[in-house]
């Protein structure tokens, strides 16, 4: 089994991703199988499509321009 991940931390409402674009964060499921936490958000552009996004990679930092950012930052609780 996966270990779990902080997914309490990661609550749902908008983000913003480090590329810019904004999400929806809907909830956060488990995989039936594995137990691992999965991040269930959509797009708050073009088609609003629906994306799902294991909740570590959904949590972790990334480097950008020299400066480590969070991949996905939390903008306001709702869209």
């Amino acid at each position: 089994m996966t270990e779990p991940t902080d997914a309490a931390a990661i609550e749902p409402g908008v983000y913003e991703h480090y590329k810019g674009a904004r999400y929806e964060v809907l909830f956060v499921a488990r995989h039936s199988e594995t137990e691992e936490e999965f991040v269930v958000y959509r797009q708050l552009y073009g088609d609003g499509g629906h994306w799902v996004r294991p909740a570590a990679m959904f949590a972790e930092t990334v480097e950008r321009d020299g400066w480590i950012v969070p991949r996905f930052a939390r903008v306001s609780p709702q869209p």
